[in-house]
């Protein structure tokens, strides 16, 4: 039998500023920050939701191991909501985060998508979509 994977429960974003991460993450997308421990003893930090979690690297003090070619907005990464997007164009309005592109339709992971793009303070491609 081939082993298969299950779930994500984590990955790891690689920031010029994780203050500037947690703020956005926190006051844009609901995220819950939490600061831990890593097994080397650092503080660091993460990014709750639902049952999984990113967690911070800073650019240039990374924690080993990591990618081959940690970078600030390289990521490219989509967030399921159950909120209308009506709802979270008004919200990212009122916080000053433009959105590039949206609603439009996508293909999901599990169904199709309508989806909303905005940028993270690195440069990230965020993507926040309602299941069709």
């Amino acid at each position: 039998m081939t082993p298969a994977i299950t779930a994500l429960d984590h990955l790891v974003l690689t920031v010029r500023d994780p203050d500037a991460a947690v703020t956005f993450y926190t006051a844009a997308l609901g995220m819950r920050a939490e600061a831990f421990a890593g097994a080397d003893g650092r503080r660091r930090m993460a990014l709750h939701f639902g049952a999984q979690k990113i967690n911070l690297h800073r650019a240039g003090a990374e924690i080993a191991p990591h990618a081959a070619a940690p970078r600030p907005g390289s990521a490219d990464l989509c967030f399921l909501t159950e909120t209308p997007l009506a709802d979270w164009q008004v919200h990212l309005e009122g916080l000053g985060i433009a959105v590039e592109l949206g609603p439009v339709p996508r293909t999901g992971a599990t169904a199709p998508i309508m989806s909303l793009y905005l940028r993270d303070p690195d440069g990230n491609l965020i993507e926040v979509a309602n299941r069709a």
